[in-house]
């Protein structure tokens, strides 16, 4: 699904190009996607409205949205949730079309109008889209955020100490864990693990200080890298070996497949082997 990155190049995407347009129409129509709200609901909370603010904590994402006819009170917040490969599309006035989110070119399919599953028209013309071929995101309003841990692109050194210091739990499991640190999915934390050179299965109260930092240094270059090319999460230089007969790219050595906090986990059989 989309991680961090992916999610934040939504996210700019809306506020470099969605943000003062006023709304004219909604559809809201996929009852599945748009749920528990009935066609219409949402059409009758946001039309009128403009979008003023684009926010996002981890993989979350909720956007501000004005008063009506000039009113000092705010409208609800608008809760965008990509699933496992959506992409928010706005579409200019002029017609010119952007996207951000999954990156397209993971999707070998054209783009299909039925794979729009949340719209709102602009009074100029152009439009957002929330598209999703898998029909797997989610518009709710008024997210609750209140249980997610601090975002990992800016998570303290401090802070991040803290989360790794108790339990017993395998680091990756609590890297993972969005109660904990908001943004990581499981390509990231391989990736993060790996540069960091600590096996996934580690037990964060048997992390010294010295391994905490480095996973800390490493979880911010990974999301920095991710940020810069546009790729997302998908653009690791671990990714392309996490497969079977894939060999680590720093030491040439097999590359491990297992379960770890629930989820497939790759690993280098050497530089990430479990040590005493």
């Amino acid at each position: 699904m989309p991680e961090l990155p992916e999610v934040e190049t939504a996210r700019r995407l809306i506020a470099g190009l969605a943000l003062g347009r006023r709304i004219v129409g909604v559809d809201d129509a996929d009852t599945f996607v748009c749920r528990p709200y009935s066609p219409g609901e949402l059409r009758a909370a946001l039309t009128g409205r403009t979008l003023t603010a684009a926010h996002r904590r981890g993989k979350t994402m909720w956007c501000e949205t004005s008063g009506l006819d000039g009113s000092a009170i705010s409208g609800p917040d608008l809760g965008i949730h990509l699933g496992m490969s959506g992409r928010i599309v706005v579409t200019a006035p002029d017609g010119w079309v952007a996207e951000g989110g999954d990156p397209p070119g993971r999707d070998a399919q054209p783009r299909k109008a039925e794979w729009d599953r949340f719209t709102l028209e602009f009074a100029d013309g152009g439009q957002l889209a929330l598209f999703d071929k898998r029909r797997l995101g989610r518009i709710v309003l008024n997210p609750d955020i209140g249980a997610l841990g601090p975002d990992a692109a800016e998570v303290t050194l401090a802070e991040f100490r803290t989360l790794m210091a108790r339990g017993t739990i395998a680091v990756k499991g609590r890297l993972l864990d969005q109660s904990k640190l908001a943004g990581v999915g499981n390509l990231l934390a391989d990736e993060i693990l790996w540069q960091a050179k600590i096996s996934p299965a580690t037990p964060v109260n048997r992390l010294q200080r010295k391994d905490v930092e480095r996973l800390y240094r490493a979880l911010r270059s990974v999301l920095a890298s991710a940020l810069a090319d546009g790729g997302g999460a998908h653009t690791g230089d671990v990714i392309a070996a996490r497969r079977p007969g894939g060999r680590c790219p720093r030491c040439g050595h097999e590359m491990v497949h297992g379960t770890v906090g629930g989820r497939s986990t790759w690993w280098c059989s050497w530089e990430q082997a479990a040590r005493p």
